[in-house]
């Protein structure tokens, strides 16, 4: 094997030996099967971000390869037996939560930081007769939030209810029993009609819409009638169809109350019946105005990208500023210099807490302009630049990684996958940053000029 492969230098990045000792506890099993281990289920997830294979597929290119079957800890290649059962990658998801994730992507970090810039042993001479100089800031903080929108059907409020109605019969069905007689009529062959009449029309005026709407909420409203009544009856729901009433009623209420309101907006709207959790994310771009998955910051101090918070609910991004200058404080022991942020995190509370602290929050100021101030244009227009840094961030984590369109079916697995992905892009610029010093290394021997290499690397 090379050991100038990239997996097998991406495994080098890796402190296996510290993340083994903290969590392989996580994959002990005293019962069934032979445990897995920390290695295996972290390199199939890294690998599977890599390269977005399913499950199944990343089973097999494990099975197949040499190099992948190094990164995830083989001593020798062997292609006689898939290394798992693909349904253990959902396993494997749910246990490595994003907090341990997060907690994994601060040992690369810290590996990677200690490779770049190795410790200094001479503390001593800048010691000033036994007395610590103060801590002064230093270092840039790029901040910025975005959404990581899930793999769901654009949510209509005709095909939302459709699909609960189809989902209520499907209860009644499962609680009828032909010794209890006749089945209740649940008018579904005419629902399906209606709703077809609806659903396959190429343009559709409110008032039809409306229409069709208040139609499938009658149908839902009798079918719920039916399943109280069979209840009455000494009949008992098992736990999956307990959840699923419950989560169609909420629906039925949310539609029932934006139709008599004539509104289009409710409070936790639920825009999928198989994904309850997700939110509409107002994003206002060109693309997709609204969004429908996880929002989520991350921040960037030295080329390192870290994940610093994710919900399924919209927030003010705003309002966690202070917890990221905070958390980089504790890092590093001092605030940054600078931070560099969109203009929504300039509100009043952060520029107040910015200015204590003696951090200059990069954007235009607050109200007017004085008229005896000179603007810095040059300082404004070299923080834009360097404010690109999160943007190409986000560009390599939804292009690459997975971050642009996520898969994963259950709530945890989704915040999984949003923080493999940041993991994932970590270990991409860090091993790209170390080819880098290699090539750089090798070309600015005496043997080539330095004219011929210049131009290779003027754009990092």
């Amino acid at each position: 094997m090379s050991e100038d492969n990239r997996w097998v230098k991406k495994a080098e990045l890796i402190p296996w030996d510290k993340i083994e000792e903290k969590y392989a506890k996580l994959f002990t099993n005293k019962k069934g099967n032979v445990a897995k281990s920390l290695r295996l289920a972290l390199g199939a997830l890294i690998i599977q971000t890599e390269y977005g294979y399913s499950d199944e597929e990343t089973v097999l290119q494990i099975q197949e390869t040499a190099y992948l079957q190094f990164f995830c800890g083989y001593t020798g290649y062997d292609d006689s037996k898939p290394p798992f059962d693909p349904s253990l990658m959902v396993y494997f998801r749910k246990r490595l939560t994003p907090e341990i994730l997060g907690e994994i992507n601060e040992l690369v970090i810290a590996k990677a930081s200690e490779i770049e810039k190795p410790e200094d042993k001479h503390d001593d001479d800048n010691d000033n007769n036994g007395i610590p100089e103060p801590v002064q800031n230093n270092g840039t903080l790029i901040v910025d939030a975005t959404c990581a929108p899930s793999n769901i059907k654009f949510p209509q409020d005709t095909e939302l209810l459709n699909e609960a109605r189809e989902k209520l019969e499907k209860v009644i069905d499962e609680l009828h029993d032909c010794a209890d007689g006749v089945k209740p009529r649940t008018y579904r062959q005419k629902a399906h009609k209606d709703h077809l009449n609806i659903a396959r029309k190429k343009k559709r005026s409110m008032k039809e819409i409306r229409k069709a709407i208040g139609k499938q909420l009658h149908y839902i409203r009798r079918d719920f009638g039916i399943i109280d009544k069979m209840l009455a009856t000494g009949k008992n729901l098992t736990p999956t169809q307990e959840k699923t009433i419950e989560i169609l009623k909420i629906l039925y209420e949310q539609q029932l109350t934006m139709h008599e309101q004539h509104t289009h907006q409710v409070k936790d709207r639920i825009v999928s019946l198989s994904q309850p959790w997700l939110r509409p994310i107002v994003r206002g771009k060109a693309k997709a105005p609204v969004e429908f998955g996880a929002k989520l910051d991350i921040s960037i101090s030295d080329g390192f990208v870290r994940l610093e918070k994710q919900s399924f609910s919209a927030y003010n991004e705003a309002e966690f500023l202070k917890d990221v200058i905070e958390r980089y404080r504790q890092r590093t022991g001092h605030y940054p210099e600078r931070v560099l942020a969109d203009k929504i995190y300039r509100n009043r509370g952060n520029l107040s807490y910015c200015k204590g602290h003696g951090i200059r929050l990069s954007g235009p100021a607050m109200g007017r302009h004085p008229k005896n101030v000179v603007i810095d244009k040059r300082q404004e227009y070299r923080d834009t630049c360097e404010r690109v840094e999160v943007e190409r961030a986000f560009s390599q984590a939804k292009g690459k990684f997975g971050l642009g369109l996520i898969r994963a079916r259950l709530e945890s697995t989704t915040q999984s996958a949003i923080a493999l992905s940041i993991l994932a892009l970590n270990l991409s610029r860090i091993w790209c940053a170390f080819f880098r010093w290699l090539l750089y290394g090798l070309f600015s021997s005496p043997i080539f000029s330095t004219a011929k290499i210049s131009p290779l690397f003027s754009r990092h």
